[in-house]
């Protein structure tokens, strides 16, 4: 059974590879370029930084997936909302493991304080996230139509939110 944990320096070549196959062949991102290891490095970073949860799936020493949150919007309002992100491995989507990080991500945020997540779903045709997502009590907030261009189409983003812990019904403080 595969392990969730924190993600440490050492999971980022397999994480690197995990999502430079997603730019190079899915929609659910819309970076163009693979971002280099060194990058990568550095986004997570950035997300650790900011007290935020960065994991990872792992199975027998292979990582097959890795999840993060960061800061939807940079602004200090903003400081309790963030949008998360999940990737599989190709060859691991369809076992149910999405949705073990997404549900791990979920309360990782609301330790450190989120109240809100919110998922930017690139592309509409996205089933595989927008069924985890929901599955786990987002709700649609909208989508923002022909607002991407990578592989020769437009893309659409869908909108999903879910409170977390008391989400707006009290003062965060």
């Amino acid at each position: 059974m595969p392990l969730i944990r924190p993600s440490q320096t050492a999971d980022m070549p397999a994480v690197t590879a995990i999502y430079q196959h997603h730019v190079l062949h899915g929609t659910g991102t819309f970076e163009i370029d693979p971002p280099s290891l060194e990058d990568m490095k550095a986004r997570r970073e950035d997300v650790l930084g900011k007290g935020l949860p960065y994991l990872v799936l792992e199975d027998k020493g292979q990582i097959l997936g890795f999840a993060y949150c960061n800061w939807f919007k940079p602004r200090p309002a903003y400081r309790f909302s963030a949008e998360d992100s999940v990737y599989l491995a190709a060859n691991n989507t369809g076992k149910g493991w999405g949705r073990m990080l997404l549900t791990e991500l979920c309360q990782a945020a609301e330790k450190v304080g989120i109240r809100k997540l919110i998922a930017v779903i690139g592309d509409s045709g996205n089933a595989g996230s927008i069924g985890v997502h929901k599955s786990l009590g987002f709700q649609h907030v909208g989508i923002v139509s022909g607002c991407g261009w990578k592989f020769e189409r437009w893309l659409d983003i869908v909108m999903m939110e879910k409170a977390l812990g008391h989400g707006q019904n009290r003062s965060p403080q």
